[in-house]
């Protein structure tokens, strides 16, 4: 497994390798000219789109703490944000925003079970929204993975995987106790390995059934309860989605490209759908590389390559930095770590004192 550092480096690295072979392979002196006429107004424009994706999840956040019954500020749902993208950037497959997102929602007093079944059901919302619109895009439009065989490969894989993850998340919700049991043999096994000592065992196992209960309780108020908070979780998911996918239209915009607005939007959305499943940290590199690749079937080439770094600064670059900055204020380098290594929300606060 990648320590934090060596994800962030490795992210940085073939960030800017991809950026760089792009860059010279695609920019010439026109694209120099479009660039310095740029609409400097729609640029700030892309900004603003950021700004407002930040603030639609933020609120996401809170619609699904409020569904559980318990409660976050709005300004810790940025929080919350940012430590997604530095999570999901150092990690392969995007995965690791969930742990720094767990630790700070525990800081907060809400149990760990709770916690993650908050971050599931955020990230399980953008994929479900993703799961309809992929489709309906390939169905509106079939030449869009026509210029890839590969990604028509990945898409498929993908649609595989999410299957696998909603009877996985079913499985969890409707036989809490078939995961218990799981759990506690698993623990068990690890004792009779004498990873464990016999009063780890009995305290790892009140953990996981008090933590499976609070997972399970969750989920039911999310549909009872808090269905209100949850249909407004869900508006702001479609809603963030948009701002984001709204970047790259302006972009092109602001240098004079033409444009369709449906094509972008569906482009953009197979391609963060493909993504989520990337092995890289943060998709690194390949992002770069494929968003020009496909930028490349909207746009000439020779801006295809630019737009794919600057939709790549605006829509991920900046909130990357930003979670950087939070992880290291919020939890220091050395918490942070040890949550990467699947240390629980507990042990660490105990370790933070």
């Amino acid at each position: 497994m990648l320590s934090l550092r060596k994800g962030l480096i490795v992210f940085i690295v073939l960030a800017f390798g991809a950026n760089a072979v792009i860059l010279s392979k695609s920019v010439d002196k026109e694209t120099i000219t479009s660039l310095l006429g740029a609409d400097k107004k729609f640029l700030l424009a892309a900004l603003g789109l950021t700004l407002a994706a930040w603030c639609c999840d933020a609120g996401r956040f809170y619609a699904l703490v409020r569904a559980a019954h318990e409660n976050v500020s709005f300004k810790w749902g940025v929080v919350l944000t940012w430590l997604h993208y530095f999570g999901c950037a150092v990690t392969p497959m995007q995965s690791g925003g969930g742990p720094f997102q767990v630790y700070v929602l525990y800081k907060k007093g809400i149990p760990v079970g709770k916690g993650i079944a908050i971050t599931l059901i955020r990230t399980m919302l953008t994929v479900l929204i993703l799961s309809f619109v992929v489709p309906l895009a390939l169905f509106i439009d079939p030449t869009l993975t026509e210029h890839s065989p590969f990604i028509k490969g990945v898409v498929a894989y993908v649609f595989v995987v999410i299957s696998c993850t909603w009877l996985f998340i079913a499985y969890t919700v409707l036989r809490p106790q078939s995961v218990k049991h799981i759990g506690k043999v698993f623990l068990l096994w690890l004792k009779k390995l004498k990873f464990l000592r016999s009063d780890g065992v009995k305290r790892y196992i009140q953990w996981l059934d008090r933590e499976m209960d609070n997972y399970n309780l969750n989920f039911r108020l999310a549909f009872s309860s808090g269905f209100i908070y949850s249909i407004a979780a869900v508006f702001l998911s479609i809603i963030h989605l948009l701002c984001v996918f709204s970047v790259l239209p302006v972009l092109m915009y602001s240098v004079g490209l033409p444009f369709n607005f449906a094509q972008t939007l569906a482009t953009q959305a197979i391609f963060m759908f493909v993504l989520y499943f990337i092995p890289t940290p943060g998709a690194s590199g390949v992002a770069e590389s494929g968003g020009a690749i496909l930028f490349g079937t909207l746009m000439p080439w020779n801006m295809a390559g630019i737009m794919s770094i600057i939709w790549r600064f605006f829509t991920e670059y900046i909130s990357i930095f930003m979670g950087v900055v939070t992880a290291i204020r919020l939890v220091g380098w050395g918490i942070t770590e040890d949550l990467h290594k699947g240390a629980s929300p507990e042990e660490e606060a105990r370790l933070k004192g």
